[in-house]
């Protein structure tokens, strides 16, 4: 079993940074492919972007290609999301996700663990 925590979620203003982190625990991410999802109020679960377990592959959403950096620290076992650039469309709740198929996938039911998300708020 994985337990993921987010944090670093808050209020920022339209062309803004934030870093949402997610510090795992149970088991070490180096066995992981990690992802981050997020989901706005009335809308559907959304993928951000995945990280393979060696970071040898990352994958982004197009809506946040060039903006969002994701990033692992297998040794801190924590998972980082740098948002830059930040609009008013990326407000949602982020969600940080661990998959067994370590390779890394944009598909949510691929994800075994999930956080339970940090609120990201984005006054244009």
């Amino acid at each position: 079993q994985v337990q993921l925590v987010e944090s670093g979620g808050g209020l920022v203003q339209a062309g803004g940074s934030l870093r949402l982190s997610c510090a795992a625990s149970g088991r070490a991410i180096s066995a992981y492919a990690m992802g981050w999802f997020r989901q706005a109020p009335g809308k559907e679960r959304e993928f951000v972007s995945t990280i393979s377990w060696n970071d040898a592959l990352t994958i982004y959403a197009n809506s946040v290609k060039g903006r969002f950096a994701i990033s692992r620290d297998n040794a801190k076992n924590t998972v980082y999301l740098q948002m830059n650039s930040l609009k008013p469309e990326d407000t949602a709740v982020y969600y940080c996700a661990a998959s067994e198929t370590i390779i890394g996938t944009t598909s949510w039911n691929e994800y075994a663990y999930w956080g339970q998300g940090t609120q990201v708020t984005v006054s244009s």
